[in-house]
């Protein structure tokens, strides 16, 4: 026997009898053998729910991977997923791991530029296209290149009627099930992650096999979110697959549970399947809870700290609110992606829900900071991890971390990756201070920029400031070469329909309140309301709906110099 057959069989064998030395994958493949019968997932069509086990799923991820591997790529060849989150986006997963390649998934809402960017930056050998909005398939179909080999998922009613590839029933009909699944090493690369780029060009975060399962590993040693607390694992996957934080927190968590992963079937039937499943644990943006809160004012209004007061009524309220938003079963209810205010938090801790804030990048796998459960703390992101060590940099003030499931590095990209990566520690560029454990951050070292007055400023913070505003939908300061800064806003849904007194009103005691708090050169001296709403579509936020600075700037620089000079404080544009 060589010596390298001896290092594979130590290999499997460890991971067999380590847990901490097991792979995802090697977690699906003890479900797929040991709750074989078990639902895995559910996929919504319609009122209907159509279940899947363990065992199903395993055939035909299995039969996908041996078409794969007819295909003779070369080995760790990227393969590329182009679908929002279904039953055949987790499959397809499986499967690429399965026959020995890297998963490099995409966000499904791109716009074609971007599509061919990261086809070509990915250096993608195959594309699985699937579930996608009709209007984006019709505009994404022309520009996928003739020599890369797709293959389309089974039709999902309502969504893009995708012809192009070979369909993924055939493939299933012409393949038998692979019996000999190619076991990654924990060293070996998982998966390539496109972050969603609010400056430049997406980069591609490398992560390998070992990144998920140090990471879960720490969850289970120190029982930090609750995920393993547990004898029901219900999940519900809505935000996109390929965000870490859903990628770490729905799929991979169901692979070491065992699991059901509940999809929702579209933006409009999202609350409908989330009421349905009832899920036990669910994770958000803030943006999401926001949206909750506007409609159970909506329908309670005012009399809601009222009913709340009345004890015989507090209890049965609180219970109703859960239920019809689809969180009477939830144990861990996370916040993240952005800062959630603490007013918002405040409110929903009176409804009996405690958001725990996650804070994250896909750098460092979105494990970084946690709040504790029952110990809210104002003011920060929550607490360092076990086995996660962060500090912060005396010049610059950037936040630096480290831990052993970061980033091996930036995809073809050696000069970003030196920029981040050095000494093992992981520069964030998020800013912040570190408080007896916590992280408190206080901006973004790229965002910081520089009024007419030679003033540096840091938006990032003011920004919150004004998002616990009902009236606010979308906030970003602005202000370079100009001579204070000048917060621009769109209206939430609320306050497009409320008496616009009032909200002027909200939005100037907003503004006070929060510069009294502030040097005089960092004032905010307008407020811009802003009528058209930013979208992706007119290129100002990201796939995951963060707001790109320099479309900001490109769109709107060449009026800061009249805002500026305005007799109003508050301008319409």
């Amino acid at each position: 026997m060589q010596a390298s057959d001896t290092e594979n069989i130590e290999e499997v064998n460890i991971g067999i009898a380590d847990a901490a030395a097991k792979t995802h994958l090697e977690y699906f493949l003890q479900q797929e053998k040991e709750k074989a019968q078990a639902v895995f997932m559910r996929q919504p069509y319609g009122s209907v729910w159509k279940e899947f086990n363990w065992k199903q799923a395993g055939d035909e991820a299995r039969r996908i991977a041996t078409y794969l591997i007819s295909l003779n790529l070369p080995a760790r060849s990227n393969i590329a997923i182009l679908s929002k989150n279904c039953y055949h986006w987790v499959l397809t997963d499986l499967a690429i791991m399965m026959a020995g390649h890297v998963s490099t998934p995409f966000f499904p809402n791109l716009v074609p530029n971007e599509l061919s960017q990261l086809l070509e930056r990915s250096e993608a050998r195959v594309l699985f296209i699937g579930k996608l909005d009709t209007p984006i398939w019709d505009r994404l179909k022309d520009v996928i290149p003739a020599d890369i080999d797709v293959i389309r998922f089974p039709f999902y009613e309502g969504n893009g009627n995708v012809k192009t590839g070979k369909p993924w029933e055939e493939i299933l009909a012409g393949n038998a099930p692979l019996q000999k699944v190619q076991l990654p090493k924990l060293n070996d690369l998982w998966t390539i992650l496109f972050t969603s780029g609010t400056t430049g060009a997406p980069k591609g975060v490398m992560l390998t096999y070992k990144a998920p399962a140090a990471l879960l590993n720490m969850e289970k040693k120190y029982n930090q979110i609750g995920i393993f607390n547990q004898k029901d694992f219900q999940f519900f996957s809505y935000l996109p697959l390929n965000h870490i934080a859903e990628r770490m927190i729905v799929e991979t968590a169901a692979f070491f549970t065992g699991g059901t992963i509940s999809f929702a079937e579209s933006l409009e039937k999202f609350p409908v399947n989330l009421q349905s499943v009832q899920p036990t644990i669910f994770m958000s943006v803030p943006r999401i809870y926001t949206k909750f809160q506007m409609a159970i004012l909506d329908k309670i209004g005012k009399k809601l700290n009222l009913l709340l007061s009345i004890p015989i009524l507090s209890g049965y309220l609180k219970s109703k609110i859960k239920t019809g938003l689809g969180l009477s079963r939830c144990k861990v209810i996370l916040t993240g992606a952005a800062p959630t205010p603490q007013a918002l938090k405040d409110w929903y801790l009176k409804l009996g829900i405690e958001l725990r804030e996650v804070y994250g990048m896909t750098e460092n796998s979105g494990g970084c900071t946690l709040m504790p459960a029952a110990e809210t703390r104002s003011g920060v992101v929550g607490r360092i991890l076990p086995e996660a060590e962060v500090r912060v940099d005396e010049t610059t003030g950037e936040v630096l971390m480290r831990a052993p499931w970061t980033m091996t590095g930036y995809f073809r990209d050696e000069e970003r990756t030196a920029a981040v990566l050095k000494d093992g520690w992981l520069y964030t560029g998020d800013k912040g201070e570190v408080q007896d454990g916590y992280l408190k951050l206080t901006g973004r070292v790229s965002d910081t920029f520089k009024t007419s007055k030679g003033k540096f400023i840091s938006p990032a913070p003011m920004e919150w400031f004004f998002a616990k505003s009902i009236f606010a939908e979308q906030v970003c300061v602005v202000g370079h070469a100009a001579p204070q800064p000048i917060l621009l806003i769109v209206l939430s849904e609320v306050g497009k329909h409320e008496d616009q007194e009032k909200v002027l009103a909200n939005l100037t005691a907003t503004k006070n309140e929060l510069n009294v708090t502030l040097p005089s050169y960092s004032h905010i001296n307008k407020i811009v309301i802003v009528k058209e709403d930013w979208s992706i579509d007119n290129g100002i936020l990201t796939p995951t709906l963060k707001i790109k600075r320099n479309a900001i700037d490109n769109k709107y620089d060449k009026y800061y110099e009249q805002w500026s000079l305005s007799q109003s404080d508050i301008i319409s544009f």
